[in-house]
């Protein structure tokens, strides 16, 4: 049980960090990306080409996160000065390109070259070894840490609401808003809870995949934190006008189009950190692993919580995975279906939550409806 919530706080973070990428493109800047995979799968393979180099795996994120950056860059001088329906159009195919590309190219693992179709394995994973005593604490007061500030903030963003509501009625902050804010903020505290206490013995009785679930924890808490600041800043604001007008800020004298390509480059170098540790969660990657599903998988969880709310995508992150785990153990028992068609049966589910949603409340669950970009 504690190795599989660990596995699920892995995989949870890790699509968390790519969702946070697609919600500042289109969620804040109204960018349709359809080939978000393209962007992980750059990060993954450089990550794990570079470790074979002799590249301290570190730098071969950072450096994974950048080469996606740029592919954004190439992307957006080729398509953001025609239509906005153009980059979608390109993203998908930008995205099955390069899957194509790695499964028929050989690639330079170490001295020898492999195909890609055959794909890369026994790659470097970090905190692979088993670390002395005293490390192992210090790791579990990292995430003793984490769990601390991440209660906190959720106190925080749940009685924001409250005082907003009793002191200043002009802000119009609905009994709602507050209940909805005070349930989400309940069900992170349970989870963060669960996965502490799994982490906890995870990391005292070793377990790599425990390390690598604090490593992603970190880097997710960090790359929130500091997209939380930039969306709230000038920078942020500009985005979220070039989302409901762009003549507007035009008007203004702002180059719309650098600020789309940054917000372009921006969030695929989230999505290419989101590769490395993708690839470090998997131990072997093969170019079936970066399918197109998983773009779509990406806007499930933003429409879901809510574009435009990085919290939002977070909860949207917690809810798909939650629905996978739970239905991958339940369907079977009560469903008589073999698992092609069991997968395909909860595929329809989720298309039919999603409907419902749609219909109930399409600004997501945490998005706010004035600033719903499905209908432009």
């Amino acid at each position: 049980m504690v190795d599989y919530l660990v596995f699920l706080a892995i995989s949870t973070a890790i699509f968390a960090l790519f969702g946070l990428g697609l919600n500042l493109q289109w969620g804040f800047t109204g960018l349709i990306n359809f080939g978000h995979i393209a962007f992980m799968t750059l990060g993954a393979y450089t990550t794990v080409l570079l470790s074979f180099k002799g590249v301290p795996l570190l730098l071969s994120a950072i450096i994974g996160a950048v080469v996606a950056a740029i592919l954004g860059l190439v992307i957006g001088f080729a398509t953001l000065r025609l239509r906005e329906d153009y980059l979608s159009i390109v993203t998908v195919g930008v995205g099955e390109l390069i899957r194509l590309v790695i499964n028929n190219q050989e690639l330079p693992v170490g001295d020898t070259w492999i195909s890609g179709a055959f794909g890369i394995q026994s790659y470097t994973i970090p905190l692979s070894t088993t670390p002395n005593l005293f490390f192992r604490l210090v790791m579990i007061g990292l995430l003793s840490l984490l769990m601390l500030i991440t209660l906190y903030s959720l106190f925080r963003w749940v009685r924001s609401s409250q005082l907003s509501q009793i002191q200043d009625a002009a802000k119009k902050v609905s009994k709602a808003e507050f209940t909805s804010r005070l349930i989400v903020g309940l069900i992170f505290g349970v989870l963060v809870t669960a996965i502490y206490v799994s982490g906890v013995i995870a990391l005292y009785n070793y377990n790599p995949k425990a390390g690598l679930m604090l490593l992603v924890l970190l880097v997710l808490a960090f790359v929130f934190w500091r997209l939380e600041i930039l969306v709230r800043s000038p920078w942020g604001r500009v985005l979220k006008a070039i989302r409901e007008d762009e003549e507007i800020p035009k008007a203004m004298g702002k180059n719309v189009f650098w600020y789309k390509v940054q917000s372009l480059m921006l969030g695929g170098a989230i999505a290419g950190i989101a590769g490395a540790f993708f690839a470090w969660q998997l131990s072997a990657i093969y170019p079936d692993n970066f399918q197109p599903q998983l773009t779509f998988d990406a806007w499930i969880m933003v429409i879901l919580g809510g574009s435009g709310n990085n919290i939002g995508t977070l909860l949207g992150a917690v809810i798909f995975f939650a629905y996978d785990a739970i239905t991958r153990e339940v369907l079977p028992q009560i469903i008589p279906l073999d698992e092609a068609r069991l997968g395909a049966f909860r595929i329809m589910v989720i298309g039919f939550i999603l409907m419902v949603l749609m219909i109930w409340r399409p600004q997501g669950i945490l998005g706010k409806k004035e600033e719903l970009t499905l209908g432009k």
